[in-house]
């Protein structure tokens, strides 16, 4: 039982570390809270730093959500505490310890969060992301979209209460993040 409270602050603590700071700070690249959209997350670091870095940051974001997961379900916590630790490593990102609380959007994270629930739950939320931006070509969107469905995602999927409840808070705080994407979208301004 101890080692399930211990993982819900690793898992915060691992959600913590900046992808798109440290690889920045590796490449040689501007630190991604200063340049562009001042958001430390890969879409930014696509903005100043090309694909590459962008895939790096995306990669690392997605794990830092999938492994403490991953680690839970492995030593068969409870759904309870699957769910904290997944919840623990996205807030992890959104209000980063190490880096003065403020955080990426959490959009990655999230998918790697949900990969760790289910790998069909986060291949849906992937598929729903591709679908929408085939259609619109806009990131945001995608991720609003794919974020709205993720807790009717779970429900259908895992049918497991902590787990939609966990994707219904990640989807919250996807929307409260996004908000400026959300009143440029309805401007008409995003693209």
């Amino acid at each position: 039982m101890m080692i399930q409270w211990l993982l819900v602050p690793v898992a915060y603590l691992v959600g913590s570390i900046s992808s798109a700071i440290i690889i920045c700070r590796l490449l040689g690249l501007p630190d991604p809270r200063r340049q562009g959209s001042g958001n430390p997350g890969a879409t930014n670091v696509m903005r100043i730093g090309g694909k590459k870095a962008a895939a790096i940051t995306l990669l690392g974001d997605l794990l830092k959500g999938l492994i403490p997961v991953y680690i839970a379900k492995l030593m068969e916590m409870p759904a309870e505490s699957l769910a904290l630790t997944g919840l623990a490593a996205f807030l992890g990102h959104l209000y980063p310890v190490f880096f003065s609380f403020k955080g990426g959007k959490g959009v990655a994270t999230s998918i790697g969060v949900l990969l760790g629930f289910s790998w069909l739950l986060g291949f849906a939320f992937i598929a729903t992301w591709l679908l929408i931006y085939k259609v619109g070509k806009i990131s945001s969107l995608s991720a609003l979209v794919a974020s709205i469905l993720s807790p009717v995602y779970a429900w259908l999927i895992v049918g497991n209460i902590p787990i939609a409840a966990v994707s219904g808070m990640m989807m919250l705080l996807l929307l409260w993040r996004h908000k400026s994407n959300i009143q440029r979208l309805l401007a008409g301004e995003e693209g």
